[in-house]
């Protein structure tokens, strides 16, 4: 059999400026490292990391060096996009260096990869410009039969928890209708849910991913804190448009303010 393409989702970081600074009980930069030496220890390594927004809660440069620092040591190209907590300008001038990429439509083995922008600066629910459909259609006619991947922060369905429906992707029927144009799109990965997830819609799969960090309870009305361990994506990618995929969830143990009503 062919060898994969193998990938890594990683999401929902949530770093600080301050390495001391914990997200509801939980120090965000001790549980990310945790999840990061579990990466290191993959056979074979994974071939590229996808970050799907919230690498930080608080926006800072310095939380951005802190993310880029802890990558450095894999030695593996990584590709990234923003969420709601993100500060854009922030990430484009600290995120560029050595296997760090910006690029946000790039070819990796036999599959094509487009990262969206549907960060509505100052919300935290999600949209889709303009702009970023008709870009995403031009570089799917380019693409032509390659099977692509498509990456964004927030998801375009609800998700059964009514205080986390209500911040999803704004716009999902515009995005869809560029989708249902292009068969060669596969898949589409999103976080925000801190949680895992699959939805398939016109032979395109949609998966969301754990956080690095704290995690949501499925289905819950209000906002409530899961003890599910932290967790990340691997994908296996084959050139013929083949594809397989599991959650991993890491050994970290998380104290957690289980009495919270938000963050």
């Amino acid at each position: 059999m062919m060898s994969p393409l193998r990938v890594v989702q990683l999401t929902d970081m949530h770093l600080f400026a301050d390495e001391r600074r914990q997200l509801l009980g939980l120090p965000t930069q001790e549980s990310f490292q945790t999840i990061v030496r579990q990466v290191a220890q993959l056979q074979p390594q994974p071939d590229l990391l996808l970050l799907t927004g919230d690498l930080s809660q608080d926006g800072k440069p310095e939380s951005y060096a802190l993310l880029q620092s802890m990558l450095a040591p894999l030695g593996i190209p990584t590709y990234w996009l923003p969420g709601n907590h993100d500060r854009l300008p922030e990430m484009e001038q600290v995120l560029t260096k050595g296997l760090m990429s910006a690029q946000k439509s790039f070819r990796a083995g036999g599959w094509h990869f487009l990262l969206l922008n549907s960060q509505v600066t100052g919300c935290v629910h999600g949209h889709l410009s303009a702009t970023s459909l008709e870009w995403l259609d031009e570089q799917l006619e380019t693409v032509g039969a390659v099977p692509t991947l498509i990456g964004l922060h927030h998801p375009p369905f609800v998700v059964g928890s009514d205080w986390l429906d209500s911040s999803t992707l704004r716009n999902p029927e515009a995005l869809f209708a560029v989708l249902d144009r292009h068969p060669q799109v596969k898949l589409v990965l999103f976080g925000h849910i801190h949680q895992d997830y699959s939805q398939a819609r016109h032979g395109v799969q949609y998966l969301g991913t754990p956080s690095t960090c704290i995690q949501f309870e499925p289905g819950s009305a209000e906002f409530a804190l899961d003890e599910e361990k932290p967790g990340f994506r691997i994908l296996h990618l084959y050139d013929d448009a083949d594809w397989w995929t599991t959650v991993k969830r890491s050994s970290y143990v998380p104290q957690l303010d289980l009495a919270a009503t938000g963050y």
